[in-house]
């Protein structure tokens, strides 16, 4: 049963970060996760959200995040899962998924 809608922000920018050269872009990893989460759990809602680390949107919270990942050099996209960082550089899906189930998300 699921317990809440979570949210789930990627956040990224559109050059790859400097450790990141073989991997897909921010983008293409959001749209990614995206479609596999949506397969993943069908009929079980969810909220995916990209942030452009470089232009956030006007949300303090999403701008102070942004200017964080910024600050500190970590590696993006990163993903969060209600607040928590679940996917660094190349994110697993594997983690993300188990996170999500902690939500009640299941297999459909």
């Amino acid at each position: 049963m699921l317990k809440k809608e979570i949210e789930l922000v990627v956040y990224g920018a559109d050059q790859l970060c400097p450790s990141c050269v073989n991997l897909p872009s921010s983008k293409e990893t959001f749209e990614w996760l995206e479609a596999a989460i949506s397969r993943k759990y069908k009929n079980q809602p969810f909220s995916i959200t990209y942030v452009d680390i470089f232009n956030p949107p006007a949300n303090q919270e999403k701008q102070a995040f942004a200017q964080k990942v910024i600050e500190e050099d970590m590696f993006y996209p990163i993903v969060l899962l209600e607040n928590k960082v679940v996917g660094e550089g190349n994110p697993r899906l594997k983690t993300i998924f188990k996170e999500m189930e902690q939500f009640g998300y299941g297999e459909a």
